[in-house]
């Protein structure tokens, strides 16, 4: 097996002990990755600090951006390594994994653009004898806690803007994928940045994670994974005072219209809930249906279902792969097995094909109301439940009746409809005649249990500034000590 170690200060850590990851496709373990200590955690964030307060704070913004672009360069030419471990890791296609990677390195050159660009602002104070601005200045060291699903892309949501801010970072993957994060680790000193602006702590124990949240010189925590484990780590890094942003969980409705081009919206349909094999926050796990249409689109989407090619996440052919580890796979069948035991039926899938492992066929649930728990919790897998509405109203009443808000997708020909249903929609993303795509300058995040915070563009970039006002008065005289003013 290959070892994968840490980076705490530029250094390589291997860790005192390791835990292994195991192939979703093969089932075999095939890397070695660092367990870190209590210590190593301190460590890394005292490193950060230092590099906080050292070099990289000192440095200009023109110069973070040059260092910005050549790790772009760097992540552009390891991208196929990167990418392929990515896929042993959590059993994702291999060709999403190499374009979300051929992706990554535009990230970095848009942060880059705006490094030297932090601006602040002249304000009329009011008051004839004070000067008055407000500065922007970076919030500090920031920990960065990753799911296992997109590692390095939901990474760089944090990591560019936190480096264009001036920040630096200690991220924490996940125990179920930590390899290309700790790869990406090795890339900083080749692109020259400072000792300990980037660092890694990795490990299967939550302790870890609770560690780096819980240390009081982290000064903002950006966390991506489940509503429940983001309120814990808002709740602790709470205690010392730190902010957080949160992308945690979705519930999202695929909607279609009857005015909507059919084929296009039954390709949303599959692509918003099978593509990833529906391990992904934004998947269109509910379609909402209108009534007129409703039995063609589910007949579509039933018999493209049907057809999709499950494999070897690395061959060309395949369309979906595994499920990353078994307790995300007894979780999905749980869900279609109470669904199935209520009376739901089960349109298509619902079971492994015969392929065995960790793989779970694209499953489509019909006759179930929005109150069923297929319907209200996120599952994280290829399971897509159908609802049917009569009318607007209704479909957003559906739509909107979840704890989440994370996404939406609307599948209509009518431009007055889009104004309407976009304004109505409690989400933070609205996709129209479209599902599943994201770009370095839109801001991304969630409304209601879905989280807080805004990733991507100038938003994103915002999370790791802090606004300085200053006051300087500019007559000399002075006042009276005991008036505010």
């Amino acid at each position: 097996m290959e070892r994968f170690g840490m980076t705490i200060g530029g250094e390589p850590r291997p860790g005192r002990t390791t835990f292994t990851t195991v192939d979703p496709y093969t089932g075999e373990p095939w890397a070695e990755v660092a367990e870190a200590t209590e210590q190593d955690v301190a460590d890394a964030v005292n490193a950060a600090r230092a590099a906080f307060d050292g070099e990289w704070g000192a440095m200009p913004g023109r110069e973070r951006a040059r260092l910005l672009r050549r790790l772009g360069e760097l992540i552009s030419e390891a991208g196929d390594d990167l990418a392929l471990c990515e896929t042993r890791d959590n059993g994702k296609l291999l060709r999403e994994m190499s374009g979300q990677l051929q992706a990554l390195p535009a990230y970095y050159d848009y942060y880059a653009g705006l490094a030297d660009k932090i601006e602040g602002r002249v304000v009329d104070t009011g008051r004839p004898d004070f000067f008055g601005y407000v500065s922007r200045a970076p919030v500090g060291v920031v920990a960065a806690i990753l799911p296992w699903n997109s590692p390095l892309l939901l990474l760089t949501f944090k990591l560019a803007p936190a480096l264009a801010a001036g920040c630096t970072v200690v991220a924490k993957p996940s125990e179920q994928a930590p390899v290309s994060i700790l790869r990406l680790a090795e890339l900083f000193e080749r692109a020259g940045f400072p000792p300990g602006v980037f660092n890694t702590v990795s490990g299967a124990s939550r302790q870890v994670g609770e560690w780096l949240v819980a240390n009081p010189d982290v000064d903002r925590v950006s966390f991506t994974g489940s509503e429940v484990t983001g309120a814990a780590v808002a709740s602790a890094a709470a205690q010392h005072l730190a902010p957080s942003t949160l992308e945690l969980g979705g519930k999202s409705a695929n909607i279609v219209f009857p005015d909507a081009d059919l084929e296009a919206a039954a390709n949303g349909l599959i692509a918003g809930i099978f593509a990833a094999a529906g391990q992904t926050c934004i998947a269109g796990s509910r379609a909402l249906i209108h009534e007129e249409v409703y039995d063609e689109v589910v007949a579509r989407v039933a018999s493209r279902a049907a057809t999709i090619t499950m494999g070897d996440p690395k061959a060309p052919e395949t369309e979906m792969g595994p499920i990353c580890f078994p307790g995300q796979l007894d979780k999905i069948r749980g869900f279609v097995e109470s669904a199935r035991s209520d009376g739901a039926t089960i349109r298509a899938g619902g079971g492994d094909r015969g392929m065995g492992g960790l793989f779970f066929e694209p499953t489509i649930i019909t006759d179930v109301t929005n109150e069923a728990a297929v319907c209200q919790d996120e599952i994280f897998g290829p399971v897509l439940s159908v609802l049917r509405f009569k009318d607007e109203g209704e479909a957003v009443a559906l739509a909107n009746s979840s704890r989440y808000g994370l996404a939406a997708g609307i599948w209509t020909a009518d431009v007055r409809r889009v104004f309407r249903m976009t304004k109505r929609l409690q989400v933070g993303t609205v996709w129209v005649n479209a599902y599943r795509t994201l770009n370095y300058a839109m801001p991304f995040g969630g409304v209601k249990n879905s989280g807080f915070g805004r990733e991507n563009g100038t938003e994103g970039l915002g999370e790791y500034l802090e606004d300085k006002a200053v006051w300087i008065e500019t007559t000399g005289n002075t006042r009276d000590p005991f008036v505010l003013g």
